[in-house]
C-alpha cells in the first residue's frame, strides 16, 4: 500500500508514542554544546549526554524524526549527491531510544512490529544482521520473531582491523559507550545487481539497508576492556527516504514523492523538459539542507559552518546554470519546499521570507562572478597535460571567485580530470600562514603573568571596595615592592575593578594603600585573577598591604549605558531585520560602543532610523535593568540570549529590560534603560561575509553630537544661503547685460510717428525685472522719444512705457501703459516718464501693441 514520505513520519512517531515513548521535536542542525559535530547527522546526537549519564530527562524512551546534514567534516557526501540513488545533503532519520529501560528483546519486536504490521512490509523481503559474537540477538531474531536462520547475516570485524571494528558495532568514541549493531535489509529484488551484507556484492543496490537498531552495553576503557554499562541502552535510526522509496515502489530515493515534487518544481522554474537530468537531483537535494541550514540560524560565510552552506549553495547555482536558469531561481523553491515537506515544514513556514531573502543575496552574489569564473577553468582545463588540475589554479579559482574546491572538481570530473588536492591545500595552507603573521599585533597581557592567586570581583554594587594584594608583577616578573614609577600589574583578592570581558573594557581608576598611591589605566582577566594594569604616581606597594580600589566612576557609568545600549540595540535589529540577527562581537567603551551582527545586506536609511527610533523608545519607557542570578536551563526556559563568544558557568546573570531584552551578560549596565538618555547610531558598514557593525554613542556624547549637528546644519544653510545670494546677484548682473544686448537690437526698431520717434515692440521670454534697465537704455540711445515693450514670461504678460522728459507734456508714460494694459486683463501705472503693468491675456497681447500708433497719433 502506498504511503506519502509525510505519513510515514506521522505513523512513525504515533507508533512508539503508542508504545510509551516521548514524542521529541528535531533538534537544532547546528549541534549544541557539542564540538565533535560540524552538524547534526544522526538521531541520537541530541541524546548524546543522555546516553553518557550527564544529562537527566523526564521520560526513558524517546522518538524523533531528526533532521540530518551530512556536507562536511568526517561525514561529507556532498560528491555523490545526484549522482548516486540513495545519497543525500539532507535526510530525515527517524529513531527510537531507550534510556536504560527497554533493550534487546523489545528493540527488536518494535522494529519488526512497526515494518511488518504498521506499514506492511513482506517478511520474505526483509533479512538481517547481528555482530558476529551477538548470540542474544541472533536468538531474538530467529526463536521469537521467527526469521528463518539463512537470513539471518553475523558479520565480523573487518580483515585487518581492530577488535569490534566492524559495520556492526558501534562506538561512541575510542573509548566510552559501544555495542553492537543489528540492521534489517530489504531485498528490492533479483533484477537489480546486488548480494545480500557479508557478500562479494554487497555493494550493489538489490539489499538496502533500512533500520539500524544499536544496543549500547558496553563501556569501552583506555586499555580496550569492554565493561558491561549498568544501564544498556538502545539508538536506532531509519532513513525516512529509503523507507518511502520501498512504500512507493521506486528504487532511488530521488523518485518518491517528495523529491518527484521539489525536481518537477526546479524544472518548471528554470524551463527543462528532462526530469531525468542529475542536475535537478542535486538543485533538489540542495534545496533541503540550504533551507533548513538557514532555518537553524547558519549564515554563508567563508569559514566553519557558514563556509559549507555556502558551497552547498554555489553548487546548486552552478548546476542550475548548466540546466540553463537565467537570474535567481534557487531561492523561490523555498515556498514549495515548506509546503512539500508536510508536518516537518513547519519551522521553515515560519520562516520562509528570512530564508528566501538569505538565498536570494548569496545566489545573486555568486551568480555575477560564475560567468567569469566558468570562464577561466574552461581556459585552464584546456591547458592541462594529462588528467589533473593543479593546485594552484584550483586555489586561484577559490581565492578570486570564490569557487570551493568541491565545485571545481565537480566540473573538472564531467569534463574528466580531477584535481590537484595536495596541491590546493598547500596554497590553502600558505594563505593562512600569510593572515596568521599579518595577524600578530596587539598585546597579550596572559602571556607574561603566572598567576597564583584569584580575585573576587564585587563591583556590581557600587564603584568603591578594598583589598589585599596578593600579587605585584613588573615585566612578567612578581615582586614583593613596587617602587615609585614602574609600571606594573596588581593583584587584589577582592576588587570592584570590572576586568575586560563580553566586549566590555576594563575599568580604570586609582588602587590607596597607606604606602602608596597606584593609577590603574586598563583591568584585565588572568585566569581565575583580576589584574589591575597601571603605575604607581606616589610611595609603594607591598604585597600583603590592604588597598582601598577606587573606579573611575563616572567612565563606569558611561560604559554601563552603552552596554545596556547594546542590549536594546540587539534587540530592535531582530526585530527590524529579523530573527537571523545574531551578535558577533562587541566593543563597550566610555565614548561609544561597536555591535556586529550577522545580516547579509547593508542596513537601509529607513531600518537604521527604525532601529534607532525602538531603541529611544525603550530608553523613554525607563524600563528598570533587572539582573538575576540562575542556572543556565532556567535562564534559557526565560528566553535568554547568550551572547557571542561568551563561555557561561552553571548559574548565570540574566539581565532583563522590561519585556523588550532578555540576554545572559556579566557585565555592568544603568539601574534604569532611561539612564542612557539618548541613543544615536554613528556608522553602519560590513565587515565580513554576511557581517555588519554598527557604531553608536548614548547620553551626553550623544546630544553632543546632535549639537554639533545642528550647529554643522546651521553653517552648510549659510554658506548655501550665501551662495545663493552671490548667484541671484551674478544672475541679475547676467539679465542686465542680456537686456543691454537686446537693446541694441532693438534700437533698429525705432520710427518716428509725426515726427517724434517711437519703438513699440513685442518680446518672449525676456526678464521683467531687466526691462526697466532695457527702457532706460533706450532712451538715453534715442535722446527723445517713447517706448513701449510687452513681455511674455511663464504664461503672463508684462508691460513697461517710457517717455523722455520733453515728451511727458504730451505722453505720460503710466497713461499708455494702461492702455495697453485694459486690452490684455491688468491695468497699471507710474510715472510720467516710467510705468509698468501687467496681465494675463497673453492672446490679447499682439492686438493691444497695434492700438498704440493711433493713441499717440491723437497725442503727438
Amino acid at each position: 500500500m502506498y504511503m506519502s514520505t509525510d505519513e510515514i513520519r506521522t505513523a512513525f512517531l504515533k507508533f512508539f508514542e503508542s508504545k510509551g515513548h516521548q514524542i521529541v521535536p528535531s533538534s537544532s542542525l547546528v549541534p549544541a554544546n557539542d564540538p565533535t559535530l560540524l552538524f547534526t547527522n544522526a538521531g541520537m546526537n541530541q541524546f548524546k549526554d543522555t546516553f553518557l549519564g550527564i544529562e537527566k530527562r523526564d521520560y526513558s524512551r524517546a522518538t524523533s524524526a531528526q533532521r540530518c546534514v551530512r556536507a562536511g567534516g568526517k561525514h561529507n557526501d556532498l560528491e555523490n549527491v545526484g549522482f548516486t540513488a540513495r545519497h543525500h545533503t539532507f535526510f530525515e532519520m527517524l529513531g527510537n531510544f531507550s534510556f536504560g529501560d527497554y533493550f534487546k528483546q523489545d528493540a527488536i519486536q518494535y522494529a519488526w512490529e512497526f515494518l511488518t504490521k504498521t506499514i506492511g512490509l513482506p517478511t520474505e523481503k526483509l533479512l538481517v544482521t547481528v555482530y558476529k559474537t551477538d548470540d542474544e540477538a541472533f536468538d531474538i531474531w530467529h526463536n521469537t520473531i521467527g526469521v528463518p536462520a539463512d537470513r539471518i547475516v553475523r558479520i565480523g570485524d573487518k580483515e585487518g582491523g581492530k577488535p569490534y571494528e566492524s559495520d556492526n558495532f558501534w562506538q561512541m568514541g575510542d573509548t566510552g559507550p559501544c555495542g553492537p549493531c543489528s540492521e534489517i535489509f530489504y531485498d528490492h529484488g533479483d533484477h537489480i545487481w546486488g548480494g545480500p551484507p557479508g557478500s562479494p556484492e554487497e555493494d550493489g543496490d538489490r539489499f538496502i539497508e533500512i533500520w539500524n537498531i544499536v544496543f549500547m552495553q558496553f563501556n569501552r576503557q583506555a586499555d580496550g576492556t569492554m565493561e558491561n554499562l549498568p544501564k544498556p541502552s538502545v539508538d536506532t535510526g531509519m532513513g525516512i527516504e529509503r523507507i518511502a522509496a520501498i512504500k512507493q515502489n521506486v528504487h532511488s530515493n530521488y523518485e518518491i514523492d517528495v523529491f518527484q515534487q521539489l525536481i518537477k518544481q526546479v524544472a518548471d522554474n528554470i524551463g527543462v523538459d528532462d526530469l531525468g537530468n542529475q542536475s535537478l537531483r542535486v538543485v533538489a537535494d540542495h534545496i533541503r539542507s540550504c533551507a533548513y541550514l538557514i532555518v537553524d540560524g547558519v549564515m554563508p560565510s567563508n569559514e566553519g559552518r557558514g563556509y559549507v552552506l555556502r558551497r552547498i549553495i554555489r553548487r546548486a547555482v552552478r548546476h542550475g546554470n548548466k540546466l540553463g536558469a537565467k537570474g535567481a531561481f534557487f531561492y523561490k523553491l523555498v515556498g514549495p519546499l515548506a509546503a512539500i515537506m508536510g508536518t516537518a515544514g513547519e519551522a521553515l513556514r515560519d520562516q520562509q521570507t528570512m530564508v528566501e531573502k538569505v538565498l536570494k543575496i548569496e545566489e545573486e552574489n555568486f551568480g555575477r562572478t560564475l560567468e567569469r569564473g566558468m570562464v577561466m577553468l574552461e581556459e585552464a582545463l584546456d591547458k592541462v597535460q594529462g588528467d589533473v588540475l593543479d593546485g594552484e589554479t584550483v586555489f586561484k579559482l577559490y581565492d578570486t571567485y570564490g569557487f570551493p574546491a568541491d565545485l571545481t572538481n565537480d566540473v573538472a570530473r564531467e569534463r574528466g580530470y580531477r584535481i590537484d588536492e595536495d596541491g590546493f591545500e598547500a596554497a590553502m595552507e600558505a594563505q593562512r600562514q600569510r593572515a596568521r603573521e599579518a595577524g600578530q599585533f596587539g598585546t597579550d597581557y596572559n602571556q607574561a603573568i603566572k598567576v597564583e592567586h584569584g580575585s573576587d570581583f564585587c563591583g556590581y554594587t557600587g564603584t568603591e571596595g578594598e583589598g589585599s594584594i596578593t600579587e605585584i608583577f613588573v615585566d612578567g616578573a612578581p615582586v614583593e615592592t613596587l617602587a615609585s614609577g614602574d609600571h606594573a600589574v596588581v593583584i587584589l583578592d577582592h576588587t570592584p575593578f570590572y576586568a575586560e570581558a563580553g566586549g566590555q573594557c576594563g575599568d580604570a581608576g586609582v588602587l590607596i594603600t597607606e604606602q602608596g598611591r597606584f593609577a590603574v589605566t586598563d583591568t584585565q582577566k588572568v585566569g581565575q585573577a583580576i589584574a589591575h594594569y597601571g603605575s604607581l604616581v606616589e610611595g609603594q606597594l607591598l604585597v600583603g598591604s590592604t588597598a582601598k580600589a577606587q573606579v573611575d566612576a563616572a567612565r563606569r557609568q558611561a560604559i554601563a549605558l552603552n552596554h545596556s545600549a547594546t542590549h536594546l540595540l540587539h534587540a530592535a535589529l531582530r526585530q527590524v531585520l529579523g530573527e537571523h540577527v545574531a551578535q558577533k562581537g562587541s566593543l563597550v567603551r566610555p565614548d561609544g560602543l561597536r555591535f556586529d551582527f550577522s545580516h547579509l545586506e547593508a542596513v537601509s536609511h529607513d531600518e537604521l532610523k527604525a532601529v534607532e527610533r525602538i531603541v529611544n523608545e525603550q530608553i523613554r519607557a525607563n524600563h528598570s535593568v533587572q539582573t538575576d542570578v540562575m542556572d543556565i536551563d532556567a535562564a534559557k526556559q526565560k528566553g535568554a540570549m547568550a551572547l557571542f563568544g561568551e563561555k557561561y558557568d552553571d548559574k548565570v546573570r540574566v539581565l532583563t529590560m522590561g519585556d523588550f531584552s532578555i540576554e545572559l551578560c556579566g557585565g555592568t549596565h544603568a539601574n534604569r534603560t532611561g539612564d542612557i538618555g539618548l541613543f544615536k547610531i554613528t556608522s553602519e558598514g560590513g565587515i565580513a561575509a554576511g557581517i555588519r557593525r554598527i557604531e553608536a554613542i548614548t547620553g551626553q556624547d550623544a546630544i553632543e553630537r546632535v549639537y554639533q549637528q545642528q550647529a554643522d546644519y546651521k553653517a552648510k544653510l549659510d554658506d548655501a544661503h550665501g551662495k545663493a545670494k552671490a548667484l541671484e546677484k551674478q544672475i541679475q548682473q547676467l539679465k542686465q547685460k542680456l537686456a543691454a544686448q537686446e537693446s541694441a537690437g532693438l534700437i533698429n526698431q525705432v520710427r518716428e510717428l509725426n515726427g517724434v520717434k517711437v519703438l513699440v515692440s513685442q518680446l518672449d521670454g525676456a526678464d521683467n525685472k531687466a526691462l526697466r534697465s532695457m527702457v532706460d537704455d533706450l532712451k538715453n540711445q534715442m535722446g527723445s522719444g517713447i517706448v513701449l515693450l510687452g513681455n511674455v514670461a511663464d504664461g503672463k504678460v508684462g508691460l513697461i512705457a517710457g517717455v523722455t522728459k520733453d515728451l511727458t507734456g504730451k505722453v505720460k508714460a503710466g497713461e499708455l501703459v494702461n492702455l495697453v494694459a485694459q486690452q490684455v486683463g491688468g491695468k497699471g501705472g507710474g510715472r510720467p516718464d516710467m510705468a509698468q503693468a501687467g496681465g494675463s491675456d497673453v492672446a490679447a497681447l499682439p492686438q493691444a501693441i497695434q492700438s498704440v500708433d493711433a493713441w499717440l497719433a491723437e497725442r503727438l
